[in-house]
């Protein structure tokens, strides 16, 4: 990067701080930046994409983990295949140190329906991704406040 000055009077002091400003600043944002693999700052994405692609259609059960899922028993499985071993439970899991609140979801942050249920945010309004309920399959559910079924609660996994 080159500085340049008009006249017979150059300012090192001035050029010297902007530089190292600059520095900080690229030094900052280097450090603030998650790798290519790792984008969105957590492993949601991939854990979401594995699910989707592996668990849809599949019976929900109670304690599953595969081939059928309770709900976090799916989150469990999901998050194995990207090297994270999160607590079995919902509960467990809200007690995890990997998992951190976050105000604004993203696809894969964790919906947490009180401290008994949890499903993957997706990238629709009001629709989360996982295991519901007895009777029913693995999929894309909708919710609203008004329902009186809506997240709790958002966390994102690290």
């Amino acid at each position: 990067m080159a500085i340049f000055y008009h006249g017979r009077h150059s300012r090192p002091k001035l050029t010297t701080a902007i530089i190292s400003v600059v520095a900080v600043i690229v030094a900052f944002m280097t450090w603030m930046t998650v790798s290519p693999a790792n984008a969105s700052g957590s492993y949601g994405g991939s854990a979401l994409n594995w699910a989707e692609a592996n668990a849809t259609g599949h019976w929900y059960q109670w304690g599953g983990t595969g081939p059928n899922y309770d709900c976090s028993g799916l989150v469990y499985k999901a998050f194995l295949h990207e090297g994270i071993t999160l607590p079995r439970t919902t509960y467990g899991m809200l007690g995890s140190w990997h998992l951190v609140r976050t105000y604004s979801p993203q696809r894969g942050d964790l919906a947490f329906f009180g401290s008994g249920h949890v499903e993957f945010v997706t990238i629709w309004h009001h629709t989360t991704f996982g295991a519901h309920d007895s009777g029913t399959r693995v999929g894309w559910i909708g919710y609203n406040p008004a329902w009186g079924w809506a997240p709790t609660a958002f966390y994102r996994v690290r």
